[in-house]
């Protein structure tokens, strides 16, 4: 059975995926980002390799996408909270997403998507 962190991981850890843009979730033991693509083109092309990426580990995500967003919740459910799966995966993930990316940190604001945006004007 998977193993929930320890104090000492998660300090080792999680203070470096916070510089990376991935925050708490207050609602839970879990670690949420939301990536801002240029186009749905190229989010559609980092969840396909975030897919590869998750079945390579065995430990899939949370995610959800709206046109160029792509909002990911990291979780290992078996043991109730974060993991090491979670850290490899968001790890992982961030690589794939390449550093050109925009990367909302402010989850109390909405996620909004190039098309909801034009719209709002």
């Amino acid at each position: 059975m998977t193993e929930a962190l320890t104090q000492g991981e998660r300090e080792e850890h999680l203070p470096g995926l916070d510089t990376a843009g991935w925050r708490a979730d207050p609602a839970r033991d879990a670690i949420r980002k939301i990536w801002k693509f240029r186009t749905f083109s190229e989010a559609w092309g980092f969840m396909s390799r975030a897919a590869l990426a998750a079945e390579k580990l065995n430990h899939h995500p949370e995610w959800k996408n709206v046109y160029n967003v792509v909002d990911v919740t990291l979780t290992t459910h078996s043991c109730g909270g974060l993991s090491e799966f979670d850290i490899k995966l968001a790890k992982r993930l961030d690589k794939l997403a390449g550093p050109e990316v925009e990367v909302q940190t402010d989850h109390s604001e909405p996620a909004l998507c190039l098309c909801e945006a034009h719209h709002r004007g």
